[in-house]
């Protein structure tokens, strides 16, 4: 057994809870096993019967001296046997108190060769020899109790640390195992995360995934509407194969099999693959193919094949749960490139519906009042007035030019005509240029105490107002127009739009669908709720139009401003500080 040392060991012993249940069943075997040893330690250390036998003799010749002795003095006799009786019974004592000098010299040897054998063993075990033992004499060694508990100990302890050692051996390839599953999971995340789309991100995948587990080819098939596995993805395989293995019915195959399970499958043979295509896979026999599911938030999305070598293969049997694994983070950033693909669909379709707006909220409403100028130039020219002719051919060259600026401002900036100024500012331009192409009276008043809106907030705003006017020049044939804004320190805005028109009747206002006149109430609804706005309409026979739109400003999204209110008519414009609404 290899060398382990001592502290590596205590080390890797279990809590002391879960190491009593395998103690105890050691220690029962090692009962079983030692039985004599423990039943002669059981009767407990005792005296070398020969010393027991000169003690107990040396005890007797001490009190015979003793009792001759005094039994001498006693009576007062001087007899001849006396003086070689003490002589022989102290020559006994002599030889007895001998023969313990010798004894203990003994004894001192035995235990001197005892401790240095236990100093051995303990050095031996602290250098992780643990089948070190303590050397066994004869049997009439004193110490033979105590070396053979010790050598039993030594046994139980070396088989711990055998368990132990093949333990540690276990969690270290467990370790290893998982390191390589982390190492792998890495290479296949990174593959991922620098792909720029799906195509990519699959073809990075097969070409990293391949390279980690030693695979001839590998294959990629997803689930389209019908329930077919569609080959999205290769690598390895041939055209003609590619072209035959297309799609596949679900039901019919292996990889559908794997996809309705949720397992891998496997098969032995790839050549069987091939008989059901018409196709030879590879020139060897030697493959076998795996399919495993690809799965999202328990959704099966498709699968992935590999084909590898059968010695390949049951090197990775135990890694059947790595590969579910790379699934799992394959079928994650399939559904989550489709979320990508279909939220940049959502954006174009939004881009689209802006654009629309935008068309709609300028260049269509400048083509718009061309073509009601067209016709009032009409009426002039059969009316035969030169200097009306002349003046209505101006108001057409203003209208076009108006034209071409919005049109080179959509293309460059495609944005509404704020200029920086605040929302105020860019309202006033908008209503200008409606009193000068319609000559209707424009009254204008405001309280606006705040300052800078976002400019996302200040284009809807704008646009608002505009359709709402250019609503009121198609359909309302009033005289005068009331434009009222007002905010609060709170941020609570409110625009107000109002006409003494007819109002909104069901034969006023039948709107051309093919010239898409009837977008206007829902695109101004559309931008209102864009900023978390409201739009409520008021209008009834003969008593006009009102619009409003109410919205709320945080803080952050606006400044405080110098309230200030403005009048527009026909004539002038009168600055004021009246607080009209």
């Amino acid at each position: 057994m290899p060398s382990v040392p001592l502290k590596a060991v205590l080390e890797t012993l279990p809590s002391w809870k879960n190491k009593g249940k395998n103690l105890s069943g050691n220690i029962a075997k090692w009962k079983t096993e030692n039985a004599e040893v423990l039943a002669e330690s059981s009767r407990g250390t005792s005296l070398p019967w020969l010393a027991s036998i000169v003690l107990a003799s040396l005890v007797f010749v001490f009190l015979v001296i003793g009792f001759v002795y005094f039994w001498s003095v006693d009576i007062g006799m001087q007899t001849n046997w006396f003086v070689p009786l003490m002589t022989v019974l102290w020559l006994f004592a002599g030889a007895g108190l001998l023969f313990l000098l010798l004894l203990l010299y003994w004894i001192w040897r035995e235990f001197n060769r005892f401790g240095k054998d236990l100093s051995e063993w303990a050095d031996n075990l602290l250098k992780g020899e643990l089948s070190s033992r303590m050397q066994l004499y004869s049997t009439r060694c004193p110490s033979l109790s105590i070396r053979n508990h010790i050598n039993c100990i030594s046994d139980d302890y070396e088989a711990l640390a055998r368990v132990q050692q093949k333990r540690l051996l276990r969690q270290t390839e467990y370790i290893k195992q998982k390191k390589h599953y982390l190492s792998v999971l890495y290479e296949v995340a990174s593959c991922i995360n620098q792909s720029q789309n799906l195509e990519d991100l699959l073809q990075q995948f097969l070409y990293t995934l391949t390279g980690v587990v030693k695979a001839e080819a590998a294959t990629v098939r997803l689930l389209d509407n019908n329930d077919q596995m569609r080959l999205v993805a290769s690598i390895g395989l041939s055209d003609e194969v590619i072209a035959k293995e297309d799609v596949l019915p679900q039901p019919d195959c292996l990889c559908g099999k794997a996809a309705v399970d949720g397992n891998i499958q496997v098969r032995a043979d790839v050549r069987m693959c091939g008989k059901l295509i018409g196709e030879t896979f590879f020139d060897t026999d030697n493959i076998e193919m795996l399919a495993i599911p690809l799965q999202y938030r328990g959704k099966t999305l498709g699968v992935y094949n590999l084909f590898v070598r059968r010695e390949d293969h049951r090197e990775m049997e135990g890694e059947h749960e790595l590969l579910i694994s790379i699934g799992q983070h394959l079928g994650m950033a399939i559904e989550k490139a489709s979320v990508e693909d279909d939220a940049r669909l959502l954006s174009i379709i939004k881009e689209r519906t802006r654009m629309a707006h935008e068309l709609h909220d300028s260049l269509a409403q400048t083509l718009a009042i061309l073509r009601y100028k067209i016709r009032l130039f009409d009426d002039t020219m059969n009316a035969g007035d030169e200097s009306a002719i002349w003046e209505e051919l101006e108001g057409l060259e203003n209208s076009i030019d108006d034209a071409y600026l919005e049109l080179r401002s959509l293309i460059t900036h495609f944005r509404a005509p704020v200029d920086g100024k605040g929302v105020v500012r860019s309202v006033e331009r908008v209503i200008e240029r409606f009193r000068r192409d319609t000559k209707l009276e424009v009254f204008f008043y405001h309280n606006w105490e705040l300052g800078d809106l976002s400019r996302d907030t200040e284009i809807e705003v704008v646009r608002i107002v505009q359709e709402s006017l250019v609503n009121i020049r198609k359909h309302s044939q009033a005289e005068t127009v009331r434009v009222l804004m007002r905010s609060s320190e709170e941020g609570e805005c409110s625009v107000l739009i109002e006409d003494d028109g007819i109002g909104i009747t069901d034969d006023s206002h039948q709107p051309d669908e093919a010239a898409g006149e009837h977008l206007g109430l829902s695109i101004i609804q559309e931008r209102a709720a864009r900023i978390n706005g409201e739009i409520h309409f008021e209008s009834g026979d003969g008593e006009g139009t009102l619009v409003q739109l109410a919205f709320q400003v945080t803080e952050q999204a606006a400044t405080l401003n110098t309230p200030i209110s403005r009048v527009f008519n026909d004539d002038k414009i009168i600055t004021t500080q009246d607080n009209i609404l």
